[in-house]
């Protein structure tokens, strides 16, 4: 019992970057779903034009172009899902950091299979040629919390000292 309430004591700085990360992404993506509501019953491909004319691009940029006519296919409907969506998986976030604050094992758990769910499109986009993933960040993150999260000690010297330098 007494070992158990240390090791809660013990600072666990990775852990605490991780619960961080969580918490910003919940916070982001709450801001992008209330936005994305405000946003629903606006004339979207007006407003994209307006933001190219606010960003002074150059109208035959594809990237733009593509998102203009993108934009253009969007509905009200469409939005709102959308930002249904984006609300549950910002609160996924939220329920994620708080639970790794008071340091409840099934928000580790949780954290693990949400950062193992982005694998497969991480691995499709590594196989890619010239792309650059922003999924390997939540691979990395997934890969450190199996690590901080498994009860067995680790074989080998690369993986004691990986433990160490974690646990």
């Amino acid at each position: 019992m007494a070992e158990e309430s240390e090791l809660l004591k013990t600072p666990a700085p990775t852990l605490y970057g991780i619960i961080g990360f969580k918490l910003l992404k919940g916070a982001l993506f709450l801001a992008l779903a209330i936005v994305m509501y405000c946003l629903s019953d606006n004339d979207l491909p007006a407003e994209v034009r307006e933001l190219m004319k606010a960003l002074r691009v150059h109208p035959g940029n594809k990237f733009f172009l593509h998102l203009a006519e993108q934009a253009g296919l969007l509905t009200e409907a469409n939005v709102l899902w959308a930002a249904a969506a984006t609300l549950f998986y910002s609160l996924f976030a939220w329920v994620e950091g708080i639970g790794m604050i008071f340091r409840v094992s099934w928000a580790g758990w949780l954290a693990i299979g949400e950062s193992a769910f982005f694998i497969p499109i991480e691995l499709y986009e590594l196989v890619r040629p010239g792309k650059f993933s922003w999924y390997l960040l939540e691979t990395t993150i997934g890969f450190f919390a199996i690590i901080i999260e498994s009860p067995l000690p680790p074989r080998g010297a690369v993986a004691v000292a990986v433990w160490a330098t974690l646990g």
